[in-house]
């Protein structure tokens, strides 16, 4: 439990596509005692996603088009009243019953941004390949050559405060989302923390990263824009 008071609400945003599968177990997962909103952005599902997650509880906007990092940034902005915005993907990979961990120590500690570590928790054989961990490790060695601070992943279930985010000037629309946030974070010296989380399979559906080659080739070179994009700027 925590102070319930307007200056303490915190917002949880799920980015999704074709999520119908899955999205009613992760949005029925989420602390309520904890979290006051639970916003899913929809970038334009063919299934029934809207559906499901408006009848597990969730607040719905449907965003057609949107990229990752578009839908996440719609669900920032959609919680204007909350102090603490936490992300998670939609596709029941992330355990949501780790949320509540990772917004701890910016709701009651000194933290301004926290990311869940998949590479430093219990992966269930077979949740991440050898790509995506290949991709974390090589980010998180440029992100500490470049700031000095240490990641070992770039995982999507993370929290920041309001004030923090608003301050960092995102600009990715894509699937590098999560690696701009994590170096403006380190440029503008945020309060960082990383903790080990669970990571599954997911739960039903098609990866849009890893399930096909085009998919892989293009958040790839979504990630290395993005990276040289911010370095340079």
């Amino acid at each position: 439990m925590r102070p319930n008071q307007k200056n303490h609400r915190v917002a949880l945003v799920i980015p999704v596509i074709n999520e119908g599968e899955t999205i009613a177990g992760v949005v029925g997962a989420v602390s309520r005692d904890f979290f006051d909103e639970i916003i899913v952005v929809d970038g334009g599902s063919r299934d029934d996603t809207v559906a499901r997650a408006c009848a597990a509880g969730a607040r719905v906007i449907v965003e057609p088009g949107a990229g990752y990092g578009a839908a996440c940034l719609v669900g920032a902005r959609a919680a204007a009243d909350c102090e603490v915005i936490a992300f998670i993907d939609g596709d029941g990979s992330d355990d949501p019953r780790d949320l509540v961990r990772v917004v701890a120590p910016i709701l009651f500690g000194d933290r301004d941004f926290v990311i869940g570590s998949r590479t430093r928790g219990q992966r269930e054989p077979g949740s991440m390949g050898a790509h995506q961990l290949l991709a974390g490790r090589l980010a998180g060695l440029a992100m500490r050559a470049l700031y000095g601070v240490r990641y070992t992943d770039m995982g999507p279930l993370r929290a920041i405060r309001r004030e923090a985010l608003e301050k960092l000037g995102m600009r990715e629309m894509t699937y590098g989302w999560n690696l701009e946030m994590q170096m403006r974070a380190a440029r503008a010296k945020l309060r960082i923390l990383e903790l080990s989380v669970a990571h599954r399979r997911r739960a039903g559906g098609e990866s849009k990263v890893a399930g096909s080659l085009r998919g892989t080739l293009r958040a790839s070179w979504n990630l290395a824009t993005t990276l040289v994009r911010v370095a340079k700027s």
